[in-house]
């Protein structure tokens, strides 16, 4: 038994698989890895290789059957593999997932054969005792009684009570506040042939401005890189020298969504590298999410040529992200939602213990006639289709129409057209006098989940309408609505909070704001200086006031306003401190309620026009 608890915490450690005699040739380990899995048992639709695919030619992917399949086969002819996570696997969840707790993510990955995986900050959206829950079983309770959507497992397949997760969070650096010790395993050992390999899982140090404050409430969470290298030692001590790092933190390359086996400009300023340039030299391999990006900093690369279908052969060079002592340090991440698997080969000295190479290339979860047999009657794809059954009549129901395609992606100001028709929800659901009062309103980029609302037809929904379950999708936390009193001078630091090391913003996050909200920011201006020209619509058709002059000046500081957002930033979450002081707070209504009703006043388009003017100004 190689675990052992230490100061730093315990860990978890799988069955000793066997034991053979040294012998000359290094030991073959298949390592298959995800991230950011977001309860997504469905396929999230289509996805390309590399940018230069036609987006007509690239393939659907993704769905946990389909990732079923793809996991069995690649580790099929490889006795020696483990399938690891770098957290989000739950959480910000589609539906049909999401209706049930997540607890069917949780058994579709034990299926899938998941063992180990860190946290990310989106397990902890619903506190640790719940995250405990997932990870140990029961049913949640409600009033004394099981909740009515929670342990539906005998009508899809799975065990009741609820199973609880078979694979093992792991957070080193989340402690306790109280007594300073990890509140899950630190790390995981598995043994192959003998020999065995470490798994460190952590979460990113900036998990508690991602989250809403209550759920991570008593809970710190340290550096990463000084968390990893402290266990070392001990892990050395342990006769343990292959050691992989799973960590909920990431990077992008800087061609931005390009080849998901590019590493282009070296993730260079992110703050995956950043920690990675302070790794332990004993650190092999780092598995990487949080950005849903995908990447390849290792020894794989692609060559120049593209097949029409997405297939791309390789060549292998030299490559990683330099560590401490300089030694490039092989880094993955597979994009988000199951639509991505890192296939890492580790070689391992069977004498040292070490890990002497590592390969890897990122693959596509293809919907292909070579994983369709496996997909048609295996059990993960039963459970999906038990869950989608339970709750079809609720996410087949069409809530309300839109005119047009609304990504929630930003353009370079900030405007995003998913997230303005939320925003609007918000002010709606909030402006009459006895609900609040509101006259304006704000969503966190971060609460508006992808895709947001196609305009496409898909199955029964036609062309424009907008069902509950995609309702849901694109606003899956179920936060309530809160109403506060801001002054103006309030109002303002919250939007120069916007924007990376000003007010204590860690990065760049542009808030969207509702109808009758307009202005401009200037990037090269200093903190506390860059918000011009701020108008707000007056009620009930009165002229819009002006809050901050062209050239920046603020012309009634005392000025109040009555401001709606939901109640992760209303707590202060993402590092907008400035709402937590907001006063006269009244607590209405759950986001989803408010866009499913605003939907229902506006049935025939919710949606802002395309020929609006843009909201948000980026003036340099």
């Amino acid at each position: 038994m190689l675990c052992a608890a230490f100061m730093l915490g315990a860990c978890a450690t799988t069955t000793d698989i066997g034991a053979r005699a040294p012998d000359a040739a290094p030991l073959a380990v298949k390592v298959i890895g995800i991230n950011d899995f977001h309860g997504h048992l469905l396929s999230p639709g289509v996805f390309g290789a590399n940018l230069r695919v036609p987006p007509a030619l690239r393939p659907r992917v993704g769905g946990a059957a389909y990732l079923a399949a793809h996991v069995a086969a690649l580790v099929a002819d490889h006795p020696w593999h483990v399938v690891v996570g770098a957290g989000d696997l739950v959480s910000a969840s589609p539906m049909v997932s999401a209706l049930f707790h997540d607890e069917p993510a949780v058994e579709a990955l034990n299926r899938i054969g998941l063992e180990f995986s860190s946290v990310g900050n989106h397990e902890f959206d619903r506190g640790l005792a719940e995250l405990l829950r997932l990870q140990r079983g029961g049913c949640l309770a409600q009033d004394g009684r099981t909740h009515p959507t929670s342990c539906r497992g005998a009508e899809v397949g799975t065990p009741v009570p609820f199973e609880g997760a078979k694979f093992q969070w792991l957070g080193a650096n989340v402690v306790a506040e109280a007594s300073g010790r990890p509140v899950l395993p630190a790390y995981g050992v598995k043994i192959f042939d003998g020999i065995p390999v470490a798994f460190i899982g952590m979460t990113l140090e900036a998990t508690a401005a991602s989250v809403a404050p209550d759920g991570v409430a008593g809970l710190v969470f340290r550096d990463e890189a000084d968390t990893a290298n402290a266990l070392v030692p001990a892990l050395r001590a342990q006769g343990i020298e292959a050691i992989v790092l799973l960590i909920h933190q990431g990077g992008a390359q800087a061609s931005g969504p390009a080849d998901i086996n590019g590493c282009d400009g070296g993730l260079a300023g992110s703050a995956l590298a950043e920690i990675v340039a302070r790794l332990d030299d004993a650190i092999d391999l780092v598995v990487s999410g949080h950005t849903h990006a995908a990447y390849n900093c290792s020894a794989s690369t692609i060559d120049a040529t593209v097949a029409v279908d997405g297939t791309m052969p390789h060549r292998t060079r030299p490559g990683g992200l330099p560590n401490a002592v300089g030694r490039p340090v092989p880094v993955t991440s597979a994009s988000a939602y199951g639509r991505v698997v890192s296939d890492i080969d580790l070689r391992i000295d069977r004498r040292t213990r070490d890990v002497v190479a590592v390969a890897a290339i990122n693959r596509l979860v293809v919907h292909d006639d070579a994983h369709a047999a496996a997909v048609a009657e295996s059990p993960v794809a039963r459970l999906v289709a038990g869950y989608e059954a339970l709750a079809r009549p609720l996410t087949a129901r069409v809530v309300g129409r839109i005119p047009r395609e609304l990504p929630n992606k930003a353009d370079a100001a900030g405007n995003m057209p998913a997230g303005e028709l939320v925003a609007d929800a918000y002010l709606a659901a909030t402006a009459p006098a006895e609900r609040g009062g509101a006259q304006l309103a704000f969503t966190n980029p971060g609460g508006v989940r992808s895709p947001g609302f196609t305009w496409r037809a898909s199955g029964a929904e036609r062309e424009g309408e907008v069902t509950f379950g995609e309702a849901f999708t694109v606003q899956p936390f179920r936060n309530s609505l809160v109403t506060m009193s801001l002054s103006a001078a309030q109002l303002r630091d919250m939007l120069e909070q916007q924007f990376a090391g000003c007010r204590g913003q860690d990065r760049s996050r542009i808030l969207v704001p509702s109808r009758g909200v307009r202005y401009g920011w200037k990037a090269d201006a200093a903190c506390g200086e860059r918000i011009r020209d701020l108008w707000i619509a007056g009620p009930s058709g009165a002229p819009a006031e002006q809050v901050v002059d062209p050239s920046g000046r603020l012309l009634d500081p005392a000025r109040s306003f009555r401001v709606t957002v939901n109640s992760f930033l209303a707590a202060g979450g993402n590092n907008f401190r400035v709402l937590a002081a907001g006063t006269d707070r009244l607590v209405g209504r759950t986001d989803i309620d408010a866009l499913i009703d605003h939907f229902g006043r506006e049935p025939a388009g919710a949606a802002p026009s395309a020929a609006t003017a843009p909201r948000i100004r980026r003036l340099d």
